[in-house]
């Protein structure tokens, strides 16, 4: 519960060990409304997602994000919140206290009350695990990601979120910062998705079949939903409604803006003109890029931020071929690039803020917390794939992923008009 309390005074240039604040009814209510801001951020990666599709999985890919809501809610309650910040606990994870949320009523984390910490962790959670969706899906079978994802929450995530925004986690002592989640997020997803899709190999026909998004509008909304909800996602990162917030917010709006507007550059060089799913992924790259800077960086770094990590991120998506995995919705390019690139410029520009160390020092401290990551999230996702193989298949079968994932999965379509054929790979070389 001190975890976030701390990052506030930090980026602010207090000290953690100030006396204990009062209720703040004027907090509480800023970190209501940021909550379920940081909640519609899901449904808004359901479009976003489900737009890149094919039109007969729509709503399979959806609903891994949506089902993301109710799995996550449920097992955060239960065990996550006290795993990742039970009080008690040890460098690598938290004490068992707080099981099904008990001992947080009448505590305060900051100035808010602890159940609305818990809550707002929660949607974190909920998203990270979403996110991981993008690259197995018209192939995974849906059961078999529940019971990964499931695992994935408790084994992989809330454990990094006690090493890093626990007061007793190991790279919090270090001095890591990631002031919302560039870190335990994004890297962590990323870097999951892209094992994820090495595991369960490539859809059908890839790369020789053209798999283009089926909803571009769907794609346009959900990264403005995502854009919105984001706001909350970092300024609320802040428990408290003051200064840091509102930096933290700015920074969510120019660093997107530049991103949008590298992306669409390098895309016209690239290929004449620039696309609207572009300007979607250029802004989604630019709101990552910064999360873990927010509130640690001026805005003419936050600029300097999201251009940097669009255009690293771009150069990964055109050579994902490279990576040796049929990442289907370039998670690992869009969120474990520019988490990536986010983590470290973090370390080089928290000067620009006073809120830094020393940068040498600090870049040092970044890099072995995204190494961490990369080592915890990688191998942990390559066990607990196996260990749910054992259970059940992966895969759908060959005709089920030509058929469409909605059918097989859920025996619904996401149109009217649809029928098996609609939206099939169209080959364009090979066998």
């Amino acid at each position: 519960m001190r975890r976030r309390f701390a990052l506030g005074l930090l980026a602010c240039g207090g000290s953690a060990g100030a006396t204990a604040p009062a209720l703040s009814s004027g907090d509480t209510a800023w970190m209501l409304v940021a909550a379920a801001m940081v909640l519609l951020m899901t449904p808004g990666l359901a479009f976003f997602y489900g737009g890149l599709t094919r039109a007969q999985s729509v709503l399979n890919t959806m609903m891994m994000s949506i089902a993301s809501l109710g799995l996550v809610g449920v097992l955060w309650t239960l065990a996550g919140y006290t795993l990742a910040f039970g009080e008690g606990g040890n460098a690598l994870v938290g004490g068992l206290g707080n099981l099904g949320l008990e001992g947080l009523s009448g505590q305060l984390s900051g100035t808010i009350p602890a159940t609305v910490f818990a809550a707002f962790q929660g949607m974190f959670a909920i998203i990270a695990l979403a996110l991981v969706s993008g690259a197995v899906v018209e192939r995974m079978r849906f059961g078999a990601f529940l019971l990964f994802g499931g695992l994935w929450s408790l084994l992989i995530y809330a454990p990094l979120a006690h090493w890093v925004w626990s007061a007793d986690g190991w790279l919090f002592g270090l001095g890591a910062l990631d002031f919302a989640g560039g870190t335990v997020i994004h890297i962590a997803a990323g870097v999951s998705a892209l094992v994820a899709a090495r595991v369960l190999g490539p859809r059908l026909g890839h790369p020789h079949a053209a798999h283009v998004p089926h909803n571009v509008p769907f794609v346009l909304l959900g990264a403005g939903l995502l854009w919105f909800g984001w706001m909350g996602f970092n300024a609320g990162s802040a428990l408290a409604a003051n200064e840091t917030a509102g930096l933290a917010l700015l920074n969510t709006l120019v660093a997107p803006a530049a991103a949008l507007l590298v992306w669409l550059a390098l895309e016209s060089g690239r290929a004449g003109k620039p696309t609207a799913v572009g300007a979607a992924t250029g802004l989604v790259v630019g709101l990552v890029a910064i999360t873990p800077a927010c509130a640690f960086v001026t805005p003419w770094a936050a600029l300097t931020i999201g251009g940097l990590g669009a255009a690293a991120s771009f150069a990964v998506v055109g050579a994902k071929a490279r990576l040796g995995a049929d990442d289907a919705l370039d998670v690992f390019a869009c969120h474990g690039v520019a988490g990536i690139v986010g983590a470290l410029l973090t370390g080089a520009l928290a000067w620009t803020t006073g809120s830094g160390e020393a940068v040498g020092r600090q870049l040092l401290v970044q890099l072995l917390s995204v190494g961490a990551t990369v080592a915890l999230t990688g191998l942990g996702t390559l066990l607990l794939l196996r260990l749910v193989s054992l259970v059940t298949p992966l895969r759908v079968s060959p005709r089920q992923e030509v058929l469409g994932m909605d059918l097989c999965a859920h025996r619904e379509q996401g149109y009217r008009d649809a029928d098996g054929s609609l939206g099939a790979p169209v080959f364009v070389g090979g066998d």
